[in-house]
């Protein structure tokens, strides 16, 4: 190996992620120096547990639990603990002590990113985090720096690969979220408490992040709409189908512009995709993202969005940049927020939706619910009806809508759920990607 500046690596966390990044440097250091111009010496690996089982056989003697001892000595810390206390002040003692950092910390970037980036501005250091937002796809260095001279318009994407895994069956096997739930969770999919997943909460965070870096503007995770999919039944999905359309859960930032001023929309759901969509055929527990931009058109990452191994690579290739960073000299590349766009609330937001309904099998029942949807500025694409019973029948209505103002569509749903001729809304799915 070439005689390169050697660069003091402190990790942070020895999970399913940070035992296979501690693994790949040590074994293929000499590769990872020929593409950083510098040795990477791993320092130390910091843990609670000095003897936790690990996933991979390490050497003992990199392992201390403690941490602020590792950092304030390195040039790089890998931050692969989770959560926010203590990665937080653990990452802030990194950069006020000079050290680049890497981090796959969605839940630390959504609620604390602003405080981290601008730390890091004040020491010219960097906050690497392409592990964050979508496991192996590189997404944030493409929209950072590949898409940094064009105007991003919407990305859409499968962030979360429990909830595309339990959909992607349910459609394919027409099995129920409960039975689906639980494969997942023996699997290793799903945690056993899989609260994170299945209610949008780690979508949301990913969103956040994917968000505030392609609009240049700080979104804050409670100006995200969120909703899981534990709504999402069987039946559901074979209507879904039956129009042409699947269900994902899908991450949606775009810019919108209400009452005359450009904003921005974020939000978690799950959403009618048309079959002829690009992430209408991402399978099992994969992700990926649909960017839209003006001048680059439409892109598509799609690949592995967890796993130890394929989220250590993405991590590794941050690695690479920041000790190039180090070798070339200058501040780290800063956050760009200066575009500060507002968030708008989901109300603004503006969709087709599919609503199905159980009512009455009664005449004038299709008239009433036409005109309740009329009255509150919903228009009527289409209307489909089957009569589920001969004895006191009920009729399912599923129906079709032009585009409406998310909040004219809620209030209308409340008129028809308090209607005499409606007997429950079974679901209001907003149609996207068309």
């Amino acid at each position: 190996m070439a005689d390169y500046r050697r660069l003091r690596v402190a990790l942070l966390g020895a999970g399913a992620v940070g035992s296979q990044v501690a693994d790949l440097l040590l074994r293929h250091g000499d590769e990872l120096a020929d593409r950083a111009g510098a040795a990477l010496e791993l320092a130390g690996i910091a843990v609670r547990d000095l003897d936790a089982p690990r996933d991979v056989d390490l050497p003992r003697e990199l392992f201390t639990t403690d941490a602020e001892s590792l950092v304030l000595g390195a040039d790089i810390v890998i931050e692969l603990i989770g959560g926010i206390e203590p990665a937080r002040t653990t990452i802030l003692q990194a950069i006020g002590a000079g050290a680049d950092v890497v981090t796959a910390n969605k839940a630390l970037l959504a609620t604390h990113g602003p405080e981290l980036f601008e730390a890091a501005d004040r020491v010219g250091a960097s906050v690497h985090y392409e592990a964050a937002a979508a496991g192996a796809i590189p997404i944030i260095r493409p929209l950072r720096d590949s898409l940094a001279g064009d105007r991003i318009v919407r990305i859409m994407g499968i962030v979360n690969g429990t909830t595309n895994y339990i959909l992607d069956r349910m459609e394919t096997e027409g099995a129920d979220f409960a039975d689906v739930l639980a494969d997942a969770q023996r699997l290793g999919y799903a945690e056993a408490d899989p609260t994170a997943d299945i209610e949008g909460y780690d979508a949301a965070q990913k969103a956040a992040i994917l968000a505030s870096l392609a609009f240049h503007t700080a979104v804050p995770l409670d100006a995200v709409h969120r909703e899981g999919i534990t709504s999402v039944t069987a039946s559901m999905i074979e209507e879904a189908r039956a129009a042409g359309l699947v269900i994902k859960l899908l991450a949606v930032c775009e810019r919108v512009v209400v009452e005359g001023t450009e904003s921005i929309s974020v939000r978690v759901y799950p959403a009618l995709v048309p079959q002829s969509h690009p992430l209408a055929s991402v399978h099992g527990a994969n992700n990926a993202v649909f960017v839209e931009a003006e001048a680059a058109g439409s892109l598509m990452f799609y690949g592995a969005g967890a796993g130890g191994v394929q989220t250590a690579s993405a991590v590794l290739g941050d690695v690479v940049s920041a000790a190039r960073r180090h070798i070339a000299g200058g501040v780290g590349v800063g956050e760009s927020t200066r575009a500060n766009l507002p968030v708008v609330p989901i109300g603004f937001v503006t969709t087709r939706y599919q609503i199905t309904l159980e009512v009455a099998d009664a005449p004038g029942v299709l008239a009433t619910v036409a005109g309740i949807l009329s009255d509150g500025d919903v228009s009527v694409a289409t209307i489909v009806q089957t009569v589920e019973g001969e004895e006191e029948p009920t009729a399912r209505l599923i129906i079709g809508t032009h585009r409406a103002a998310d909040r004219a569509l809620s209030a209308a749903v409340d008129t028809l759920a308090a209607s005499a001729v409606v007997e429950r809304v079974v679901s209001v799915l907003r149609v996207e990607g068309e």
